[in-house]
């Protein structure tokens, strides 16, 4: 039975066709790739477009980063010395961590295009392929990350919305109590709308998110206006004296400083759909600038009347123009939730390719952009956990804490391996890396630490969701590895099943019969069983094995392989990206094209399946070990994979599964 999440070729795999091999010509079909250098007319679209995905989360933290620093229990009063330090540290999270580190430095690290966590793993382990230990450790980060990516994509639809929908509270306090049923009702209708796609609205989300800076950065001016002398915050010797005058108190607030970088690893994670260029040009020239605005603007309102801390966004506005900004909030906070979920999605897919999560249903919502997918089991699982969350927390400072360590977390692991991609990928001297890695350790381990002490506040929401995907992610791993040696000690040697072939009277029929198969080396579990129980075999086998590179996407020219066997045996491998989404009917195209021909409607599809049996002693095969609760966490996972046949687009008419039961 083929998976996925059983590659079997190396990560720095060269595509060299072994003898014999006929090289298939390439198709049409490759995934569209944005332009490394957009110019004119056609990088203000990608540019406007990209406000509407990479920057909806951090575009939407001014609803609550200033006014959480300021909760009762930091102990910090809303005093102009205060208030300078704290939009010092602010201004300064925003530039070292997202101007210089993400824009400037991790931005770089791209893997043929696409950026996040999986991608750059992916992109170290290419390279990296001698040290198992250290491999294991990187792998482990990287998982983790995901992991946590995964608790911000819960965490950012729920505080996002509540952030936007507690507008009503400013309006009148006797709408305070519809604040959480109204952020319900927006989040179910964003899940439900999430099986449509994001094709149909995804251009009108760029243009939204230029009025809603537009908006923050003029309401911040205004005030700002008033009391310009707030400005002076952008020394940074500011942030230094709160330091000196909290101490303990000014290292814990960074846990709500942090809010106003939440999105930074959206940068990075989303940089494939629109390439480095537009990405920075929308940082540096509006969203930086906007971001700076309003945060200074907050700021000036505090100064001058200190109780306007309560909530000093929304009361920016003046009170006829509430309803339009709370409008106007919403909808952001919609983008920024679309985004995360989407994220999640993407992030889904890459795991399934990479081996790391069982097959799971791949919608495609566009015929034209390959990145927009839907995955039902995790939008379920999205919307259940996020309805559950604002029920539990009720409001955007309740949720402040569980935010923090799901992204410091995450930030904190992509400095780590960053710096392994700088040493082992761009050669860079071991000083020069390891002094990159001190200077965003220092802050990001600072903001990680400081949130840390949040963890019974509602830290551990994100804790525990990283937890379980992780112990999910690696029983999935490392149970698929141990039965693919299980499998490959009952495997036949391909030479020795065609010598023996040759020497029986097995009756051929005519037609092509197409055996899928995670291991390229021998003759499939399912041929044999097959043979063993109908006593015949077509004229025509095909031996496919699909292979997942540890690169995005795979050439269209690299895709197939093709080795003729003899008794009319053929031998194909096809290999894809962890981008990408195996397909069987694109297979078989490009087989017809490198001269195996075949008939859709004499052609079966030969399946294994099997029923896996946990015994009660450990699992151990070729190294690896698994206890009892995992072997049966495992067997649950497998049983409940979607289907070989549906994930890889199989003729539903034409497929055969056999059955074999393994105890384990």
């Amino acid at each position: 039975m083929i998976d996925p999440a059983d590659p079997a070729v190396p990560p720095d795999l060269t595509l060299t066709p072994p003898t014999g091999v006929i090289a298939a010509r390439p198709i049409p079909a490759e995934r569209p790739h944005v332009e490394p250098n957009p110019t004119g007319k056609r990088l203000a679209i990608l540019t406007i477009t990209a406000l509407g995905v990479v920057y909806g989360d951090i575009g939407t933290s001014p609803l609550y980063a200033f006014r959480e620093c300021f909760k009762p229990e930091y102990g910090i009063a809303p005093t102009s010395d205060n208030v300078y330090g704290v939009l010092s540290l602010i201004v300064w999270s925003l530039t070292l961590v997202v101007s210089v580190k993400y824009i400037l430095f991790v931005m770089r690290a791209d893997n043929r295009g696409e950026g996040g966590i999986l991608a750059m793993l992916a992109l170290i382990l290419g390279k990296d392929t001698t040290h198992r230990h250290r491999r294991a450790v990187l792998v482990a980060l990287g998982l983790v990350g995901a992991a946590l990516l995964y608790g911000d994509g819960v965490i950012t639809p729920a505080i996002t919305v509540l952030g936007a929908m507690e507008g009503l509270d400013i309006v009148s306090p006797a709408f305070a109590r519809f604040v959480v049923p109204a952020s319900l009702i927006v989040l179910v209708g964003l899940f439900v709308f999430q099986r449509f796609g994001t094709a149909k609205v995804g251009a009108a989300f760029g243009p939204m998110m230029v009025i809603w800076f537009g908006s923050i950065a003029t309401l911040g001016a205004i005030e700002i206006l008033r009391a310009p002398r707030v400005l002076s915050a952008v020394n940074p010797l500011y942030a230094i004296w709160f330091f000196v005058d909290h101490g303990t108190g000014g290292f814990i607030l960074l846990g709500a400083v942090v809010l106003a970088v939440t999105g930074a690893e959206a940068l990075y994670a989303d940089m494939g759909h629109f390439g480095k260029k537009p990405i920075r040009l929308a940082w540096f020239w509006l969203v930086y600038p906007c971001l700076l605005l309003n945060y200074f603007g907050q700021g000036a309102l505090v100064l001058r009347d200190p109780s306007a801390v309560s909530n000093p966004f929304y009361l920016l506005a003046p009170r006829v123009l509430l309803y339009p900004l709370i409008a106007v909030a919403t909808i952001a906070a919609i983008i920024a939730s679309q985004a995360l979920i989407s994220g999640a999605f993407s992030l889904t897919q890459q795991c399934v390719q990479l081996g790391y999560s069982p097959r799971v249903q791949i919608v495609h919502t566009s015929a034209r952009e390959a990145g927009q997918i839907y995955i039902p089991e995790v939008n379920h699982a999205l919307m259940v956990s996020c309805l559950l969350i604002v029920l539990g927390f009720k409001s955007s400072s309740a949720l402040g804490a569980a935010y923090g360590i799901a992204v410091t977390g995450t930030m904190a692991i992509t400095s780590v391996l960053f710096v392994v991609v700088a040493a082992k990928r761009w050669n860079w001297p071991l000083w020069q890396a390891l002094s990159l890695a001190t200077a965003f350790l220092v802050v990001d381990l600072a903001f990680l630490g400081a949130n840390a002490l949040k963890i019974t506040h509602g830290g551990w929401v994100p804790l525990a969701i990283a937890i379980a995907l992780f112990t999910l992610m690696t029983t999935w791993k490392r149970g698929r590895a141990i039965l693919r040696e299980r499998l490959m000690e009952i495997m036949m040697p391909l030479d020795s099943f065609l010598k023996s072939l040759a020497l029986g009277s097995t009756l051929r029929v005519p037609g092509t019969a197409v055996f899928m198969t995670s291991q390229s080396g021998g003759a499939p579990v399912v041929l044999l069983h097959h043979l063993k129980h109908n006593k015949v075999l077509h004229q025509q086998v095909i031996l496919l094995s699909i292979q997942t590179a540890e690169v995005p996407e795979v050439r269209n020219d690299e895709r197939l392989s093709v080795e003729r066997k003899d008794l009319g045996f053929v031998r194909a491998v096809a290999r894809y990206g962890f981008m990408e989404s195996p397909d069987v009917k694109e297979i078989m195209e490009l087989l017809r094209r490198a001269g195996v021909r075949s008939r859709p409607l004499e052609t079966s599809y030969y399946l294994g399946r099997e029923q896996l049996i946990p015994l009660r002693k450990a699992w151990k095969q070729g190294g690896l070990t698994m206890n009892i609760w995992r072997k049966r966490l495992f067997a649950v996972m497998s049983k409940n994979a979607r289907s070989a046949a549906e994930f890889f687009k199989l003729p539903p008419n034409r497929v055969v599964e056999l059955g074999t039961q393994i105890e384990f």
